[in-house]
């Protein structure tokens, strides 16, 4: 998939999005700036839609309960804590791969 060079969500750092990814998928970290970083930052400012694209139901799953207490937005913890919840009683099968 294409990405823009320059993502909305790391407005604040000199990074294009290859870095971005390369720093969520664990391939890379620049000091301070790991995997969990880079989850957070799309948690925060991305859409519903970028975030299971780029990060996936099993992955927000797995590691929300260590990622919640990072983000600010309490209509954004209520609804991923609604969706950990949800999906592993109703589509578990979203869970694997």
């Amino acid at each position: 998939m294409h990405t823009p060079h320059r993502l909305a969500y790391v407005w604040d750092y000199d990074m294009d999005a290859a870095t971005f990814f390369d720093i969520l998928e664990g391939r890379r970290a620049l000091g301070r700036l790991d995997q969990d970083w880079a989850a957070l930052r799309l948690l925060e400012y991305a859409s519903y839609d970028e975030i299971v694209q780029w990060i996936g139901f099993k992955r927000i799953v797995k590691n929300w309960s260590r990622w919640r207490g990072r983000v600010r937005s309490k209509s954004r913890v209520r609804g991923f804590d609604f969706l950990v919840k949800w999906l592993p009683e109703r589509h578990p099968e979203l869970l694997h791969g």
